[in-house]
């Protein structure tokens, strides 16, 4: 097990409000374990993170919204409460963009990677990610950012249909706007609606060809990147079922070896000068076979736990390790390791793993907010069935036998502003 300097506390930063967001129960667990004293600056209500044993202390987020002056406010009340430097963890593309545009003013608080610039938020915005990828030749799907409704209705013509619409800065969609982070557009009429909503989702629409899913199409990476930008813990791993079907937030992946992506990562990481967590979502082209990166994302993905090695050591205890000068063991990667987010798969976490499991909220050593989480999900479900019955229009009933009717779908909680 590394070995962390547990005089030395985290803080974890989540803006996002959404309750069920297991990436930020897995760093607290990380951490936890390792004996490191754990912050948590995130919406607690009904959260089954507040119930985890490794929480020493909950504390108000930044309001939806938040300028950088209310989010350095709340880290400085949070930093006088801890009273010691501390190592800061942002939790999702929101925070990890604040953080970086506020790095000097916090530094004497917390401890954080000397990423260069406005790196993080470079990356993290879409438009943005397709100029990078072509200054480093990293394939990217084919983007257009419209500037009008016709051109976001050509665009149609241009790409193909379908095709994906996406906004540039996904953070700053209102929440209930039902407006979502991702759109596979099927038609020049649905392209334009969407692209007169530019000013309520707060950051231009681009539209991008679609590259569809398939068998072993979809991969991630998740790394670290010292301070000499050398990629360290993480590793690729395989997205083997998504909610929703063919996009989304990964529910069932297995740690898989790809020296292609691999390759493709630290090309990336080392070309730009990035240091910190990274999280990074590809593609691969049916066509051509080629690794087309979709996101980049400045901070621990939510199955970040996934690439946990024989030493124990995962993307977040790299961070702390680093941040605290202390050295990062070198260990075998657990290769064919799964995850699972049991509340979208729960069949799948009965299944064999002959190679190893993680459950993002089920652990036998910190059981209760697996506990919470399945109430509130039940809940949660529930409520959202109610909402879909009653704006279904009326139906005469048919009774036909052997005739089953479809199961409504579950709340797509990544839409939902998790990711």
């Amino acid at each position: 097990m590394p070995l962390l300097d547990t005089r030395v506390p985290a803080v974890l930063l989540r803006i996002d409000r959404n309750p069920f967001h297991h990436g930020t129960l897995g760093a607290v667990r990380s951490l936890g374990r390792a004996g490191v004293e754990v912050h948590v600056v995130a919406d607690s209500t009904g959260s089954p993170v507040t119930r985890s044993r490794f929480v020493r202390e909950m504390h108000p987020p930044p309001p939806p919204g938040a300028s950088p002056g209310e989010i350095a406010l709340a880290l400085r009340r949070v930093a006088e409460r801890v009273a010691r430097p501390a190592v800061l963890v942002p939790m999702d593309d929101a925070s990890a963009v604040a953080v970086c545009r506020m790095r000097e003013e916090l530094a004497p608080s917390y401890l954080l990677p000397a990423t260069p610039g406005a790196l993080p938020e470079r990356v993290a915005d879409k438009a943005e990610l397709a100029l990078v990828c072509a200054s480093v030749g990293i394939p990217h799907p084919v983007t257009l950012v419209p500037d009008s409704p016709a051109q976001a209705a050509d665009a149609a013509r241009r790409l193909g249909l379908p095709m994906v619409a996406k906004w540039s800065r996904p953070w700053r969609v209102p929440a209930g706007s039902g407006l979502h982070s991702t759109v596979l557009v099927k038609s020049a009429q649905q392209a334009r609606e969407l692209y007169l909503r530019t000013e309520e989702a707060g950051s231009p629409l681009l539209l991008q060809a679609y590259l569809p899913p398939g068998r072993d199409h979809d991969w991630f990476f998740h790394g670290y990147a010292d301070r000499a930008c050398a990629v360290r813990a993480g590793g690729p791993g395989r997205k083997q079922r998504a909610w929703p079907r063919g996009a989304g937030l990964t529910v069932v992946g297995r740690w898989t070896d790809n020296p292609q992506v691999r390759s493709l990562a630290e090309r990336l990481v080392r070309e730009l000068g990035y240091r910190g967590i990274f999280d990074l979502d590809f593609r691969r082209c049916g066509t051509t076979g080629s690794y087309h990166l979709l996101d980049f994302n400045p901070r621990p993905g939510a199955q970040f736990r996934l690439f946990s090695d024989t030493a124990g050591l995962d993307v977040v205890r790299a961070l702390h390790l680093d941040l605290t000068h202390r050295q990062l063991s070198e260990a075998a990667p657990m290769v064919g390791r799964s995850y699972v987010v049991e509340n979208y798969a729960p069949l799948a976490a009965l299944r064999p793993a002959p190679h190893g499991r993680e459950l993002a909220w089920h652990a036998p050593d910190d059981p209760a907010p697996g506990r919470a989480m399945w109430a509130l999900w039940c809940r949660h479900v529930a409520r959202r069935l109610r909402q879909r019955l009653r704006a279904a229009p009326a139906a005469p009933v048919t009774t036909r036998v052997g005739r089953q009717a479809a199961a409504p779908s579950l709340p797509d909680e990544e839409n939902a502003r998790s990711h």
